[in-house]
């Protein structure tokens, strides 16, 4: 008997509101973990599906040429004047054609930079037929580019004429950037249809 009283003598044990609380403190922790774990997930859908609408944007907004582009030049020797139609693509946002005036303090959108052989210039002068300079779905816009005044002082180092190449970027504020690169034919017209 003496065995038995030794081993119930000094027995301890966990009550249960000993146990309640460690499981409140499991549970709180538990809760607080799986809170975080979803708000991360939650944030990182979130930054997806923004990613995606972004994508949608820029796709929505594409310029597209339309039709050709025409090359002018007075005197036959020399390229002066590129012509070409732009369009909104189909179910496209509006694009803003604020025509550039070639300065730094140009409020334009829209940038064009012209490159040849032996220049790249940016941020050129060009002129829009946009009546409120907003290209919007089903519209065309007629671009002119003067080659003999593109704006503060930039000019060609070349003078395009015969047999040259060149290129012409656009890049509007929210869009795919539009290329066009054309070479000028061996002789030159008044007006040409540059393929």
């Amino acid at each position: 008997m003496k065995i038995f009283n030794n081993f119930s003598s000094n027995e301890k044990g966990m009550t249960g509101l000993e146990t309640a609380i460690i499981l409140i403190a499991f549970v709180t922790i538990a809760a607080v973990f799986g809170y975080a774990v979803l708000s991360a997930g939650l944030f990182s859908a979130e930054q997806g599906k923004e990613t995606i609408y972004e994508g949608l944007a820029e796709a929505k907004s594409n310029l597209q040429l339309a039709g050709s582009v025409i090359g002018k030049s007075t005197d036959t020797t020399n390229l002066d004047t590129i012509l070409f139609n732009v369009k909104n693509a189909a179910g496209g946002d509006p694009i803003n054609l604020t025509p550039c005036d070639g300065t730094p303090t140009a409020t334009n959108k829209c940038v064009i930079n012209f490159t040849t052989t032996g220049t790249y210039l940016s941020n050129i002068q060009w002129a829009s037929d946009a009546s409120d300079n907003l290209l919007e779905a089903g519209e065309q816009c007629q671009i002119t580019i003067d080659l003999t005044d593109l704006g503060d002082g930039k000019a060609l180092s070349d003078n395009l004429t015969a047999n040259t190449a060149f290129n012409i970027q656009i890049k509007p504020a929210t869009g795919a950037v539009i290329t066009i690169q054309r070479t000028l034919p061996g002789a030159l017209d008044k007006v040409m249809d540059l393929h």
